[in-house]
């Protein structure tokens, strides 16, 4: 059957020479294929705030006014896609674009977006990707569009009425089944427009409508999620190559099967690979231009860079040594305000209740210590010539003197802790007479010593006056009395019982942040006891980084950031003896 219709004539485009301007459709939601997923655009989540007066870029580079091309002046949602219309510069690279586009030489759109919200889910065995709420921020001139649909519109003029177009039914068909896999709409939905002897414009018009349903639907329905490994993940990817790219400065270090097939890589060839996963062809392009472009676009390169120069930081980190740390407690804190450490007196004692009597009412004594943590950190950068000259070092040794240095701080900030005596909720310091834990006459650790404190401690009383006997685990002294103390302390295999050594069980610590050699300590175990207590920020223990492409340096910018803090929470713990 072949159906007459009044139409338009079409013009070669819709350039306007004289205004410098050109109609577009730039997205029509099509899927593409971006590694190992396929990506939608749902066009009724765009949200169009940004995108007039957004820049048009030549294929998206943004790296000088040069390579913008014009501006966005307007922009809506229209049943066959992101209509816009653009007005050009009036330069001669500008003009140039635009007489290229009107003589149809030049025909490829894309658009750069920020997504909001995406929704993931399966079609057999591929991976989908649907942003549900996105941002147009940017419009590009592109030999080769991702979108096939994005064209340039052709402009309308009024045709004489007495002049007529044929198009046959098969044509307008092969089109109504054209714009049904443009909307990821099904095959039985074409053959229901078809059926129904719907013209093109009206299955547009329906194809838009049934998009905005099923828009509208997505949030309600209820889905079901299957957990499954993802191989194209971005933080799995820099994961196993921040393993590969760490072994390669530690040949001791056995590689995961997963980080196997990143074994050796050099840093241009990390970068290569994550462009191409990003969808960005690499073909010809040299080292330089390959690291400086992975550093600034979406792909997972600086991941990897984080991962290694975390896997660096924690090493050294874990590695430092202290004496102190082991004999403090470590919690979380679930935020940054006053952490409240509640001590609980000992319940009263019984009292013999009379045939008929009452029974009495009694009290628990309690007290409250407070510390708080706080945000320490440092940003360094590590410049694009390492990268591009494949220098480990510039890795290895900036984060290994992190780590160290971040573990110091923590271990000096507790060994001040012991040593500035601070005051408790009582107004007295930890180490007080009152407190009966000090030893006030300096006294070199001997089996007499070393008796008085753990005879002390035995004698320990809490809130309530009850006797706690708090058992001494571990003695801590400065440098200057090891030698001493490992005497003292050493485990005789006796044949007799009189040379038998009775502090042969306790545990020696050297803690060279101890600088008074007339003072020393004994410390029951803080897995029993309440002492020196330590807190890192819910969820994130010991140093965290974070990495961005470098504004201030050029090359990649690491922030390592620390939130911390330590206070005295009991004194009956600890014995200091000077």
């Amino acid at each position: 059957m072949t159906i007459h219709l009044r139409a338009a004539m079409p013009r070669a485009s819709s350039v306007n020479p004289e205004d410098r301007t050109v109609e577009a459709i730039v997205s029509t939601g099509a899927p593409v294929q971006r590694g190992g997923f396929i990506e939608r655009l749902l066009l009724p989540g765009a949200d169009l705030s940004r995108l007039i007066g957004a820049p048009v870029l030549d294929a998206h580079r943004n790296a000088s006014t040069r390579d913008q091309l014009g501006v966005v002046e307007a922009a809506e949602l229209r049943p066959e896609g992101l209509w816009v219309r653009m007005r050009f510069r009036s330069n001669d690279a500008a003009k140039a674009v635009l007489a290229d586009i009107g003589d149809g030489t030049l025909r490829g759109l894309s658009i750069g977006y920020s997504v909001a919200e995406w929704e993931d889910g399966r079609e057999g065995a591929q991976r989908i990707r649907t942003a549900k709420r996105w941002t147009p921020l940017e419009v590009s001139i592109v030999p080769v569009p991702a979108d096939a649909g994005a064209h340039f519109r052709n402009g309308e003029t009024t045709m004489p009425e007495t002049e007529t177009t044929v198009q046959t039914r098969a044509e307008m068909n092969v089109e109504i089944r054209g714009i049904a896999q443009t909307a990821g709409l099904t095959r039985e939905w074409a053959d229901a427009q078809i059926d129904a002897d719907a013209t093109p414009e009206a299955a547009r018009t329906a194809a838009f409508a049934a998009m905005r349903q099923r828009s509208a639907e997505t949030s309600t329905r209820t889905t079901r999620v299957e957990i499954t490994v993802d191989h194209t993940d971005p933080a799995v990817i820099a994961t196993r190559a921040g393993e590969a790219v760490y072994a390669r400065s530690h040949p001791e270090h056995q590689l995961s099967d997963a980080a196997r097939p990143y074994a050796y890589m050099t840093f241009a060839e990390l970068a290569r690979d994550s462009l191409r996963r990003s969808g960005v062809s690499v073909s010809g392009m040299a080292i330089e231009a390959t690291i400086t472009r992975a550093l600034h676009t979406t792909s997972d390169f600086p991941l990897i860079l984080g991962d290694a120069v975390n896997r660096e930081l924690r090493g050294a980190y874990n590695a430092a040594p202290s004496g102190i740390r082991q004999v403090a407690r470590q919690t979380t804190a679930r935020d940054f305000r006053a952490k409240r450490k509640l001590t609980l007196g000992n319940a009263p004692s019984l009292e013999k209740v009379n045939e008929g009597g009452e029974f009495q009412s009694g009290t628990i004594d309690e007290s409250e210590e407070i510390y708080r943590i706080a945000t320490y950190g440092k940003i360094f950068g590590i410049s694009r010539q390492a990268i591009v000259n494949d220098d480990l070092g510039a890795f290895t040794g900036i984060a290994n003197g992190l780590g160290i240095a971040a573990r110091a701080f923590e271990n000096d900030f507790l060994a001040n802790m012991v040593t500035s005596n601070p005051e408790m909720s009582d107004g007295q310091g930890v180490f007080h007479a009152d407190h009966g834990n000090l030893t006030a006459t300096y006294a070199a650790p001997n089996l007499t010593s070393l008796s008085v404190a753990r005879l002390a401690m035995r004698k320990m009383r809490g809130l309530g006056g009850m006797l706690i006997d708090v058992t001494p685990r571990f003695v801590v002294v400065p440098p200057e009395l090891e030698t001493v103390a490992e005497k003292v302390l050493t485990e005789i295999a006796a044949t007799r019982t009189d040379d038998v050594n009775p502090f042969g069980k306790l545990t020696l610590l050297v803690e060279p942040r101890l600088t008074d050699d007339e003072q020393w300590y004994v410390v029951a175990d803080p897995a029993s006891a309440q002492g020196l207590e330590y807190a890192y920020l819910e969820g994130a223990p010991g140093p965290q980084i974070e990495t961005r492409a470098g504004f201030e340096v050029d090359g990649v910018q690491i922030r390592v950031r620390l939130d911390f803090g330590a206070g005295w929470t009991d004194h009956r713990a600890w014995h200091r003896v000077g």
